[in-house]
């Protein structure tokens, strides 16, 4: 399987004028920046917060660096620490080197990373993509994780045409003059289209080569096996997902998951209410105790 790199040199400069651009407006000057070599590729991350603690460890969708985070760092980094991560494979400063093939080794990443950090035990942030690469690792290294918070996730059913056909018509209205693409944010259900801030890094990720797989479905077994503190939260109108059919069989399944609906969120939930959301990540982790 090929690996997701620019398509060339100047679309990566292009990418990431805006990132550092993006950063310096939207992300805490505090941040700590490092680099972490993985047998996956070269890993950025950004810490900040707390100096002690159980960190939070913030995972996103694909196609969106940890920029997408900027709304949330500060409230979580005032309980405790905070590591954002912008996975290899999606556009960004990290280098993916090898194919990442399955959700193990996408969880074997993760802990490569954390494990370089000093990390051994962390409460995963995930949404989309992010969140299922949380539950993956939730389930081949239990031990490593304290709490799992998840918006709008992928893994609870195949992605559908549906979901793609409306990735992909977002995508375009991205490129459509202002007033259009603010029109269209509410009958496509995505808030992110009214974000003039992040509309640039949008375009200038249509430059990435992204090879990932599709997140594969969990089985009930699978669920049955997350012993992890889960808050799952779930928009109503989710374009992946029956948000009603997802949360009745999460608490079914899965002995420690906390179901909630945002009824006028859809797949872009977790740029709805952000401060509302960080306190009940927040206070959701609270809540937890590492088991002696």
């Amino acid at each position: 399987m090929p690996i997701g790199e620019f398509r060339n040199d100047q679309a990566r400069s292009r990418f990431l004028t805006v990132y550092d651009d993006l950063a310096g407006r939207l992300w805490p000057a505090a941040s700590v920046d490092s680099d972490v070599v993985t047998s996956f590729g070269t890993t950025r991350v950004h810490r900040l917060g707390e100096s002690s603690g159980t960190p939070f460890v913030l995972l996103p969708g694909s196609g969106g660096p940890s920029l997408m985070w900027h709304s949330y760092v500060g409230r979580l980094a005032g309980s405790r620490p905070v590591i954002a991560i912008d996975p290899v494979g999606e556009p960004g400063p990290s280098v993916q080197t090898r194919a990442i093939t399955s959700g193990d080794e996408w969880s074997q990443w993760l802990g490569e990373v954390l494990a370089e950090l000093g990390v051994s035990r962390a409460h995963l942030v995930g949404t989309s993509f992010g969140g299922w690469v949380a539950l993956c690792h939730a389930m081949r290294s239990p031990y490593a994780v304290e709490s799992l918070a998840l918006l709008d996730p992928g893994g609870f059913g195949k992605v559908s045409k549906k979901f793609v056909a409306w990735i992909i018509a977002c995508g375009l209205v991205g490129f459509t003059p202002r007033p259009v693409r603010h029109a269209l944010s509410r009958p496509l259900r995505n808030v992110t289209l009214r974000d003039d801030d992040a509309i640039p890094l949008v375009k200038a990720s249509f430059g990435f080569r992204r090879r990932h797989m599709m997140p594969t479905p969990l089985t009930d077994d699978d669920l049955a096996r997350i012993t992890a503190p889960t808050l799952v939260i779930i928009g109503g109108h989710s374009q992946l997902y029956d948000a009603r059919e997802v949360a009745a069989r999460l608490t079914t399944r899965m002995p420690h998951a906390v179901a909630e609906i945002i009824p006028e969120a859809s797949h872009d939930v977790v740029l709805w209410r952000t401060d509302e959301l960080a306190d009940r990540i927040v206070t959701f982790a609270a809540g937890t105790r590492t088991p002696s």
